[in-house]
This record gives structure tokens, sequence and C-alpha cells, in this order.
């Protein structure tokens, strides 16, 4: 016989057996629980009304009981709370009966009550908790419970009363919830800083600082003006809870409240919150963050970097012949692939990274705290994880792309769109020598103060902006007129080729639908008079429609490029750029 299988297979059992009948005692341990903490709130409340010996020695047996019998079942925190009144009542164990009467005049029997009820109220707090637990244990469906554990979400908890912020952790633990806590503002500051959080609920009376002074650190932080906040106060007060509904809160609970009305609010909140994000800040192909998020989370990131300085490495991205993909395989492969590749970019970067779809097959990666060398280091990585694994299957095929990316450190005085630009360079410099590789923007050099004055700067270019929208000529001007160039406005084609028989122009925005003269025809006037001075002019397209056929119509009368509305004013200025030489 094999005994060497036997005795751990009956270790085993006996371990079950053990564990079965803890469970089975700490269930009669909190259903007698229950029974005796509504005895001790009704003694305790006897006595404060009038104390009696009898009901004093009632309510010591209780809770010596408890202090005893709470850590067997490994309940050390009830044990606590009910050595904590043992001390209070250790006295009472020591009177007469005949002194009854004198209890009040002799015996601090009046302020004991008031702490008891105290350590009453956290016991009730426990037993909250021990029930869920056992509640926990006994449902075999792992989605059991608040409807909060679905969402995975970290919290920070701002409060100054300890034992609240004790048994709001674990009960928000139990709701599969990370939680970190704060007991004052300094504190709370210091883990916003450092941490990303879902939400924060919010004491207004701290000490020694209250938690107004949190609302106006969240107010004046860009990154953290949208975080979703709940206040927790212990006063009904109308013109608190105005107040704070003014300083931005989303929510406000009065103490006492029932964990289950607060898990209720914060999953509400949240829900809302992450179904926003998805409609307003997620591209609704790969999942990832859009153009728009992007914009707006660059410049904030470049604020904190203001206040904090560290370095911020920019990263741009476009698949090597994505094109090809389309033709041969048709876009519903295209975008297999598109989701694919963001996939394995936002599994292999780190939760602080910041990763957004550009554009088409473009996409662009923020990576704080992070220098050239490194940022260059990490992709290098990523690429080789990519191009080893298909990003993608279709009917039983596998498809494998690569990339070509530019990396650009961010400095001291560099616009968002020249930071975009010099990564955007980098990338083409890298399709450039061969695709598939990842290629650092150039450094800035310093000046050196002993080398001769610069050449003259060569004569501004000049560029023609032909459109009839008013607005858009204004907007495209205004965005554009810190380039060294001079830009010429016309309203309509009949214009613009008045003005082109005139003078020569480098470049011409031309928008494709426009009253008396269209777009598309003044292109073709210009490309076929071949001994016109504007023959060779460079034409960027742009146009309303997103018809394939109008684009290659575009093409194959001569434009050089060709954007469709809406469109990015970063991406419209790179190739801009490109079309005047200037990169």
């Amino acid at each position: 016989m094999n005994h060497t299988n036997l005795e751990p297979k009956s270790s085993r059992s006996e371990s079950d057996k053990d564990a079965r009948i803890l469970r089975q005692g700490r269930k009669l341990f909190i259903r007698e629980f229950e029974k005796q903490l509504k005895e001790l709130e009704a003694l305790i409340g006897a006595v404060r009304a009038l104390p009696v010996v009898e009901d004093l020695n009632r309510f010591y047996r209780i809770i010596h009981t408890l202090k005893g019998s709470a850590p067997i079942f490994g309940y050390d925190r009830i044990g606590r709370l009910a050595e904590e009144l043992v001390r209070l009542w250790e006295w009472t164990q020591t009177i007469d009966p005949d002194q009854a009467l004198s209890l009040t005049s002799t015996n601090p029997v009046q302020e004991n009550v008031e702490r008891s009820l105290g350590l009453l109220r956290d016991m009730n707090m426990e037993y909250d908790i021990c029930l869920t637990e056992i509640q926990m244990d006994e449902q075999k469906d792992p989605t059991g419970g608040s409807m909060l554990r679905t969402l995975k979400s970290r919290l920070l908890l701002v409060d100054d009363d300890e034992v609240l912020r004790s048994y709001l952790t674990r009960r928000l633990q139990l709701d599969d919830c990370i939680v970190d806590e704060a007991a004052d503002v300094e504190s709370a500051i210091k883990l916003l800083r450092t941490h990303t959080y879902d939400l924060v609920t919010l004491d207004l009376m701290m000490h020694p600082q209250s938690g107004y002074e949190l609302f106006e650190f969240l107010k004046e932080d860009p990154t953290l003006k949208w975080l979703p906040l709940i206040v927790l106060s212990g006063r009904n007060d109308l013109n608190d809870k105005v107040r704070c509904f003014h300083l931005g809160a989303d929510d406000y609970v009065t103490k006492p409240f029932q964990y289950e009305e607060l898990a209720a609010r914060i999953y509400g909140l949240l829900k809302r919150t992450k179904n926003f994000e998805q409609l307003a800040f997620r591209d609704p192909l790969t999942g990832v963050f859009n153009r728009r998020y992007f914009d707006l989370q660059i410049g904030m990131e470049l604020q904190r970097i203001e206040r904090y300085p560290a370095p911020i490495s920019l990263v741009f991205i476009d698949i090597d012949y994505f094109k090809r993909i389309n033709d041969t395989y048709g876009h519903h492969v295209g975008d297999l692939v598109l989701q694919g590749l963001a996939h394995l970019l936002q599994t292999n970067l780190r939760s602080t990274d910041l990763l957004a779809r550009f554009g088409g097959e473009e996409f662009v990666i923020a990576l704080p705290n992070t220098t050239l060398e490194q940022a260059h280091s990490t992709m290098q990585n990523i690429l080789h994880i990519i191009s080893s694994n298909p990003v993608a299957h279709y009917e039983g095929k596998p498809f494998s792309i690569t990339f070509s990316a530019g990396v650009a450190q961010w400095q001291e005085g560099l616009s968002v769109a020249d930071w975009v630009s010099k990564a955007d360079e980098a990338m083409y410099q890298a399709k450039q020598q061969g695709r598939n590789r990842v290629l650092c923007a150039a450094a800035e050099k310093e000046s050196d103060p002993n080398k001769s004055a610069p050449p003259p700067l060569p004569e501004k270019k000049s560029l023609l902006i032909v459109d009839d929208d008013p607005i858009l000529r204004a907007i495209l001007t205004s965005h554009l007129e810190h380039l060294p160039i001079a830009i010429t406005h016309a309203s309509d084609g009949e214009e613009a080729l008045s003005l082109l028989q005139e003078k020569t122009y480098h470049a011409c925005i031309l928008d494709g639908m426009m009253p008396r003269l269209d777009g598309f025809s003044l292109l073709d006037q210009i490309k076929k008079d071949e001994r016109s001075a504007n023959a060779n002019m460079k034409v960027l397209m742009l146009s309303g429609k997103k018809k394939e056929d109008d684009m290659l119509k575009g093409y194959q009368m001569g434009a050089d490029d060709y954007m469709t509305k809406p469109f990015s004013l970063v991406e419209l200025e790179v190739r801009v750029k490109k079309l005047m030489n200037f990169i």
C-alpha cells in the first residue's frame, strides 16, 4: 500500500473539516452577536436614563463574554472593542448593590455611557462587515454582491475618523475595490500625486485642515478637476450642500448612512463617468483614447510638468504597408489589424502611459517620467513583440505587421504641435530608412555665443487658402500664421483663379465644394496649363465628403494631399509643413 499519498489526503480532509467547523462556528457567533448588540444598546440606554447596578452588571457580563469569545472565531477587532468596554466598566464590579442610587454622583457613569455608545456604533459596523463576509462566502455565484464589484475601481477615502475609514475600506474591498486611505488633506494630496483614482470620498470636518481645502487643490489641478467626488458629512446643512456642489462635488451623503446606499451612489457615479468617457474620449473601433482626449490630456500633462519637472516623451506610430492590407483583404481585415495593434500596445504599456489613435493607421503614445532613450528602448521592445506575433486572425489566416515609430522628448518652450511634428518627422525618417524601426528625433542644438550670426532668413513662402467658409479661413490663418509664410485668402474659385494669374504661390489649401467655380474645376485648370507659374504649386484638397471616389479624383487631377472635414488642425499643420518643405 502506498502510504505517501494517503497521509496528505487525510491531512487535507482534516483541514477541510476544521474549516467547515470554523465557518459554522463563525455563523453561530454572528447570529448570537446580533442579539447581544441589541441587548447592549438597550442596557446602555437604560443606564443613561437611570443607572442601576443590575443593568450595569448584565452589560459587563455580555462585553466580558465577547472579549473572550470573539477572537476564538477570528473576530479580533470585536474582541478589542469589547476589551475597551470592559476597561470602561471594570469599576462597577466593586460596587455594592446598595450604592445604586449614588452612582450618578460618585462614578463617571454618563461619561462612560457616551464613550460606550461610540464603541457600540463601531461594533455595529463590525457586525455589518462580518455578516457580509459570511454571505459572500456562502454565495456560489462569483458575481454575487454589490454591482460595484463589476467596475474594479480604485478609490481614495479622506476622513479623520479612523473607525469609519477602516469600516468603509473593508466593505469596499469586499466589493473588489482598491482602496487607499488618508486621515488629512496633506496625506490625500500626496496620494493624489502618486496614484490615479476613479473616485474620492471626502469628509468636510477634519483637522488640522478642513475638507474644503482639498476642494481648492482639486479645482486648481487640471489633471484632477474632473475626478468624481462624493462628500461625506456629519452636517445636514443646506448651505454646506450648496457650497460643496458649487465647488464641484458630484454627490453629498449625510452621516450616518447605510453602506448599501453609498455603494449604489458610487456605482452610479462611476458608471456614468465611464459611459461618458467611452462616448466622448474613446475611439469606437479600437477602444483606446481618441484624438480629442489626447489633445486635452497632453496639455494637462505639460501643465503638471511645469509645476513638478520631469521628463516626458512622445511616440508617433504608423503601421507599415497598411494600405496594402486594406486593398488586398478589405477594410474589415484592416479594422481587425487596428484593433489587434491597439490591444498589444495597451497591454505592453504602463497604466500611466497615454495611448491614443491619432487617425487612420496612426497612433500616439505619451510616456510620462520617461527620457528619450528610455522611450526608444520601450518601443523597440514593443516592436519586437508585435512583429513576432500575429495581431489578428481572419478565416483562419494570421495577419502580422510591423510599424515605424518616431520618438521625441519634450523640451521647455516646445509647443504641443511642434512636439508632435518632431515625433512625426522621426517616424517619417523611419519609413524612409526601410520601415520596421524606431527612430529618435534629433535633439535641439544649443546656441553657441561664439558662433557668427546666422544667415538672414529666406523670403517667406506664400500660401493661398481657397474656401467659401470665412470662419474656416480665419481658423486656418490663425493656426498657420506662426509659420514663415505669407497667407492670402480667396472666397471662391473664380477669385482664386484671378489671384493665381497675378502671382506665384508655393502651396494652396483648396476646398472641393465652392460656388461659381468648385475646387476640382479650379485644380483641373491649374494643372492643365503647364506654362503657368503655378503649375507646380503644391495643393492640399479639403472636402466634406469621405467618398474614396472623391479622394481618388483629387489625386488623379494632381492634388498632393487630401483631408476630409472635420480634420485635426495639428495634423493639417504637419501636412502643410511637408508640402512647403519645412520638414
